[in-house]
């Protein structure tokens, strides 16, 4: 019963470190990166739209896209192109 019990543990401890905490480090990198989206960034949606950052509002972010200008929640943003300093 012990040897069960030990291979179980080992089993769940092998899936938290190889896919659930890196999966967890990796959203709050995501969101940590989209509080700091700023004016003149370039962005892919997810939706796969490419465009720049023209104005910042609270959850909105307004991008150009070509001649388009759109209206994308913070949370559809899927890339940051622009590189950080």
């Amino acid at each position: 019963m012990f040897v069960f019990m030990f291979q179980m543990a080992a089993i769940i401890a092998i899936f938290y470190f190889l896919i659930i905490r890196p999966r967890a480090q990796q959203e709050k990198r995501h969101k940590e990166r989209l509080t700091k989206v700023q004016r003149g960034d370039a962005i892919v949606t997810a939706g796969g739209i490419v465009g720049t950052v023209v104005h910042v509002k609270d959850d909105q972010l307004t991008i150009k896209s070509g001649e388009s200008r759109l209206v994308v929640q913070r949370e559809r943003v899927a890339d940051i192109l622009t590189k950080e300093s």
